[in-house]
Formats: structure tokens, C-alpha cells, sequence
């Protein structure tokens, strides 16, 4: 199994945003994301986000790690 890299949280939202989800409000450093059919998603606004976190954003969000790195490249 692959690594994922290491991305910030506005990295993460534009992936996201490509498949459907949008901000729908902030809250401090928290960006709160919903997409129709699927749980909200609330990713924080720093630098870097550990793995253990996006992970935990990536099942949230029903998406593969295969999946998260195809839209990271492109």
C-alpha cells in the first residue's frame, strides 16, 4: 500500500470539490463541507494534516486512496 502525501487542508478541499462536495460554512480554522448522498465533511485550514486525519476524511467521504491520489495528480 501506497502513502498518501502530505497535503494542507485547502489542498484537501480542492480535491474534494472535485467530486461534488462544496463549503458550506467556517467556522475559525474549520471549513465544513456537504455533498448530496454523502456525510459532511469538516477539514481544519492548516499546513499539513496528518495521516491519521485524512484517512478518517478519505472514509468519510467514501473515496479510495487509489482513488485520491488519481485526483491529486490531475
Amino acid at each position: 500500500m501506497d502513502k498518501l502525501p502530505i497535503l494542507s487542508g485547502r489542498e484537501i478541499i480542492k480535491i474534494l470539490e472535485k467530486i461534488g462536495y462544496s463549503k458550506i460554512r467556517q467556522r475559525g480554522s474549520h471549513i465544513r463541507l456537504s455533498c448530496s448522498n454523502k456525510k459532511s465533511i469538516t477539514v481544519p485550514d492548516h499546513k499539513t494534516i496528518n495521516m491519521g486525519l485524512l484517512g478518517k476524511i478519505l472514509r468519510d467521504a467514501e473515496l479510495s486512496r487509489e482513488k485520491f491520489k488519481e485526483l491529486f495528480k490531475n
